[in-house]
């Protein structure tokens, strides 16, 4: 694995797991391996139906610096391939691998870009769930099964300013959670089933 020196610039997306910018995770006692937190992180909650609407990417041009996750984190190469094996898309992701980047997330990210994203890894695969705390652009949430099969795509919106306070959960079985822009998944393609491949994992 390596570690990222820069991120570019440019066209920008909003994102999410514990702030979701991230999701916040802590495992609970459930042998279901269900895990609760905030942030974009993750909590236990009931999942969301797929394919109700069909979002498109918010283009989000700023000369405000864009804030990353940082050089604590170490990144890898994620890339989503069909059931043949062709690439549908190849993604440069920041990896969350402990509780308290599980937790923070994308929360203290101001934009992605298309081909980055936040890859949460679980210590082993079980339900989780995800909120988008202190999220400041939507995301894409791809769920993946330790085979590396995607099992949920949730495409999670920022919470509107009218909303009760309540954070909306999104679940699914998994050992690894990549968030993406939201919109990223339709523009390549990318569906249930389809299987994904972590650099060196």
């Amino acid at each position: 694995m390596r570690r990222r020196t820069a991120v570019a610039t440019g066209l920008t997306f909003v994102a999410v797991l514990g702030g979701c910018a991230g999701l916040g995770t802590a495992p609970e006692s459930s042998t279901t391996g269900t895990e609760t937190g905030s942030g974009s992180g993750s909590g236990p909650g009931t999942p969301t139906p797929d394919g109700d609407t069909t979002p498109t990417p918010t283009s989000n041009a700023s000369a405000t610096p864009v804030s990353t996750p940082g050089n604590d984190y170490e990144t890898t190469t994620v890339d989503l391939v069909d059931a043949d094996g062709t690439r549908l898309a190849t993604v440069d992701a920041w990896i969350a691998d402990s509780y308290p980047k599980r937790y923070t997330g994308l929360s203290d990210t101001s934009a992605l870009e298309n081909g980055q994203g936040m890859l949460f890894v679980h210590d082993q695969e079980g339900t989780h769930a995800y909120v988008m705390r202190e999220m400041a652009f939507p995301l894409d949430m791809v769920f993946i099964a330790a085979n590396g099969t995607i099992t949920t795509i949730h495409h999670a919106p920022l919470p509107s300013e009218d909303s009760d306070g309540g954070l909306t959960r999104y679940s699914g079985r998994a050992k690894y959670v990549l968030e993406v822009p939201m919109g990223y998944t339709n523009e390549t393609g990318v569906e249930v089933g389809d299987r994904v491949v972590i650099e060196n994992a």
